[in-house]
């Protein structure tokens, strides 16, 4: 039913910071002709440019794999903490007991995103997605759901 991830504007911080090493880089060029020759200052070019767009690919692998799914009969947590280590958390629908929607901050209240905290029942792990657009609506539908 939903497909849960982080609003966009909330990745904003790693774009822009992507955004001055690039623009970092340029100007950096201009005091490098001074020191170094060509060949080198291409090597740091490359070396700079590699590790800028390694770090752009990781958020953003890390901002399309966390992901929440919503069924009519579960609810699933992905977290994707790393290129190498993921967390699932599955919970059926009968066992979420409260399902709350905490959104502040003026980003948060601009753009309409917040947190959803999902608590079941008994011993299992309690389900939370971050930063997700129109949490009240999703917490909604959630009750819905569980009715």
């Amino acid at each position: 039913m939903l497909v849960l991830r982080a609003h966009p504007i909330t990745q904003l911080p790693w774009i822009i910071n992507s955004f001055f090493l690039l623009v970092i880089l340029f100007g950096l060029n201009f005091i490098f002709n001074n020191f170094l020759t060509p060949p080198q200052i291409i090597y740091v070019n490359f070396f700079v440019i590699a590790i800028t767009f390694a770090y752009i690919w990781f958020n953003f692998l890390r901002w399309f794999f966390n992901v929440g799914i919503i069924t009519d009969e579960r609810i699933i947590d992905i977290d994707f903490h790393g290129v190498i280590y993921k967390e699932v958390t599955e919970t059926q629908l009968p066992k979420v007991e409260d399902v709350t929607a905490k959104s502040g901050g003026f980003f948060a209240s601009v753009f309409n995103y917040g947190n959803i905290f999902i608590q079941t029942a008994g011993t299992e792990l309690n389900i939370e997605f971050d930063n997700v657009p129109k949490p009240a609506e999703v917490t909604k539908i959630i009750n819905n759901l569980i009715s």
